[in-house]
C-alpha cells in the first residue's frame, strides 16, 4: 500500500520556522517528482515547491521564495520542506505529493502527481 505520511506541523508566531517531512512508503519514489501543496482556509489547494528525482531541480511558488526549501532524501524516501520566516498567510494544510517520473516544468502542475499524504496543518499566529 502506498503511503505518504506529512509530520511537523504546527501552531508557531509570524517570524518563526517548522521544518515539515514527508516519509513515504510502499514503493520506490527514487525516481518521482515531488512536491508540496498547501490549501488555505476556504481556498484551493495551491503549489508551493517541488524537487526533482535526483534533488537538484527545485521550484518555489514566489510568496514562498527565499523563505521556504524543499530537500529529498532518497534513502530514506523522504522529503523535507524547511519553512522560514513564516507570515499568517502562510497558514494551511500542506500536502506532499509524489509523481512518477514526473519532471521539469510538470513538477508544478497539481493534476501530475498521482500520491498524496494526508496533510498537516500549519498555523502561523500574528
Amino acid at each position: 500500500q502506498v503511503q505518504l505520511v506529512e509530520s511537523g506541523g504546527g501552531l508557531v508566531q509570524a517570524g518563526g520556522s517548522l521544518r515539515l517531512s514527508c516519509a513515504a512508503s510502499g514503493r520506490t519514489f527514487s525516481r518521482d517528482g515531488m512536491g508540496w501543496f498547501r490549501q488555505p482556509p476556504g481556498k484551493e489547494r495551491e503549489f508551493v515547491a517541488a524537487i526533482s528525482w535526483s534533488g537538484g531541480i527545485t521550484y518555489y511558488a514566489d510568496p514562498v521564495k527565499g523563505r521556504f526549501t524543499i530537500t529529498r532524501d532518497n534513502a530514506k524516501n523522504t522529503v523535507y520542506l524547511q519553512m522560514n520566516s513564516l507570515k499568517p498567510e502562510d497558514t494551511a494544510v500542506y500536502y506532499c505529493a509524489a509523481g512518477p517520473f514526473v519532471a521539469g516544468s510538470f513538477l508544478l502542475r497539481i493534476d501530475k502527481y498521482d500520491y498524496w499524504g494526508q496533510g498537516t496543518q500549519v498555523t502561523v499566529s500574528s
